[in-house]
């Protein structure tokens, strides 16, 4: 494993932020952002690393829901949610060429999208008290924006091969300044 370093922190540092801008960006669009998009693309790219820039993410949406103290406690699912994704992304093989990689991406993205509400729902049942049957009703009214989201997700995935490329020259580039 390659020595982690200040670059690295700083580097990852910048995705976890650009996630979080990302979702402010586009927040007047429902569940349509890019987080999905720099999950993939970071995944593909750092690996097992891309999880730093997750936990940046999920503690930049922390902080403020806390400071603004509306809500405090809606970005707690988050803590697992987005690492699902990472899962998924995880699980294709490495030796795949990168238009295939990029096609099981954006099925990947687009799942993770349709089933957001279903995974985000023992939260909801927890904080609010919802029996099965709530959660369940909960989930079934949440399926058109989840649908927005899957559909949002596979759209933004359509930016993972430039980005993936730019990415791997910068990289590339690093290692030879070394």
């Amino acid at each position: 494993m390659k020595k982690f370093t200040l670059f690295d922190l700083v580097l990852f540092t910048m995705y976890g932020a650009l996630m979080f801008v990302f979702d402010l960006a586009f927040e007047m669009l429902p569940n349509i952002h890019g987080v999905a998009l720099i999950i993939c693309v970071i995944t593909l790219i750092y690996r097992s690393r891309a999880l730093i820039s997750i936990a940046i993410y999920v503690s930049l949406n922390a902080i403020i829901a806390v400071a603004s103290s509306i809500n405090a406690l809606w970005w707690v699912p988050y803590i697992y949610i987005f690492p699902i994704l990472w899962i998924f992304i995880m699980l294709i093989p490495k030796g795949l060429s990168l238009k295939v990689k990029v096609i099981l991406c954006a099925i990947a993205s687009g799942v993770h999208g349709l089933i957001f509400g279903t995974l985000y729902s023992p939260f909801q049942a927890i904080m609010f008290g919802l029996d099965i049957n709530g959660m369940l009703a909960w989930i079934v009214a949440g399926l058109p924006w989840d649908l927005v989201h899957c559909l949002g997700n596979i759209a933004m995935c359509t930016l993972i091969y430039p980005l993936y490329k730019v990415l791997v020259k910068l990289e590339e580039s690093r290692e030879k300044r070394k």
